[in-house]
């Protein structure tokens, strides 16, 4: 008997087992009348005359499906990329179309289309989603999407500008404009070459000056696990944390002073401070590419570099290291205006005391 969805439509639906295997086909219909029919014409055919069998209504229904669990599996940053991914599909690709009917040949024109309105890097993004999401529906969804996975069709060609990378001299301009925390938290990303919500996520527990290390967490993990790892504090670093701790209000390293809870966000921050110092935009992320080419540069070998930024790659982190053309040969340590003889520089610290514990 066929049902009505919220939309409207009315699913119908047959249902036949046959050597021991159950076997169902659905098909969606904007009338009531129209379903009943196709039910009875279906029940008069026997099973090998169904063209595929599936349990699943529309592809709406395995994006759904697809989405609640990686609302729960996944980052909210990874969520909502493939939350916005399906939300584009479905304006080329009518939702309501059953999952046996999408072929590579739409999944390729609806990649083509992305890469001609937004980038290739970004058609593709949406490319890796979409295989994602059908994989999981062929191994974990019941009834099974049909294979093979249909969205498995060529990569678009891709036009990725490098990262800017500033000059370590600019990053030194910021710093000089920035006060309060800022400053603490500019040094924190400098010296730990961490990601933004690294830092941002910062709870006093995680810094143990008794043993000079911090710990920072992270989700850039296979499959989006928090995970946890143990970096050295340099002098420099131990020292300004160390002052602001008196300052601290609460459990957190950094906090929003209009919520006294960590930062989730700080989208205009850092361009502020960049047209302050009159210098080149550059954001966080920027600084962490930074820091590896500050720490190439002094010779560090590449596998202790990709310790500190916590790669499970090393081509990772060889990503990060191919800019090194760019900076000045005169980039010798992280922290300025200080002679080796005078305190160990950053470099040496790492160098001497590097260790990930997880």
């Amino acid at each position: 008997m066929p049902y009505q969805k919220k939309n409207g439509k009315w699913v119908a639906q047959v249902r036949r087992t046959e050597g021991g295997k159950e076997h169902q086909k659905d098909k969606v219909f904007r009338h009531k009348r129209d379903a009943k029919n196709w039910e009875a014409e279906m029940r008069r055919k026997p099973v090998e005359k169904w063209d595929g069998t599936t349990g699943m209504v529309c592809l709406i229904d395995w994006a759904e499906a697809y989405l609640d669990y990686a609302k729960a599996r996944y980052s909210v940053k990874t969520y909502k990329e493939k939350r916005s991914m399906f939300q584009r599909f479905f304006k080329k690709i009518d939702p309501e179309t059953p999952v046996s009917d999408l072929t590579p040949a739409i999944v390729m024109d609806y990649i083509i289309k992305q890469s001609q309105d937004r980038t290739g890097h970004g058609a593709n993004k949406d490319r890796k989603n979409l295989v994602a999401g059908w994989n999981w529906g062929m191994k974990y969804y019941k009834p099974v999407l049909p294979g093979p996975n249909p969205c498995l069709v060529d990569k678009m060609p891709e036009n990725r500008h490098p990262r800017y990378v500033p000059p370590v001299a600019d990053f030194w301009k910021v710093y000089d404009v920035a006060e309060g925390q800022d400053k603490v938290m500019l040094l924190a990303y400098l010296h730990l070459g961490a990601r933004r919500c690294e830092v941002f996520r910062l709870a006093w527990e995680d810094v143990d000056f008794a043993e000079c290390r911090i710990r920072l967490s992270t989700h850039k993990r296979m499959g989006g696990n928090l995970e946890f790892d143990w970096l050295p504090m340099t002098d420099d670093l131990f020292n300004t944390l160390m002052e602001h701790r008196q300052t601290a209000v609460n459990q957190w390293v950094f906090i929003n002073p209009k919520t006294s809870q960590p930062y989730k966000t700080r989208k205009r921050w850092m361009g502020g401070l960049c047209n302050k110092a009159k210098v080149k935009p550059f954001g966080l992320h920027g600084i962490r590419h930074l820091t590896a080419s500050i720490l190439a540069s002094d010779g560090v070998p590449p596998i202790q570099i990709q310790a500190i930024l916590r790669h499970k790659r090393l081509s990772t982190t060889e990503g990060y290291l191919h800019r090194l053309g760019d900076l000045k040969p005169a980039l010798r340590v992280l922290s300025r205006n200080k002679k080796p003889s005078e305190k160990p520089s950053v470099v040496r610290a790492i160098k001497t005391k590097i260790r990930v514990v997880k």
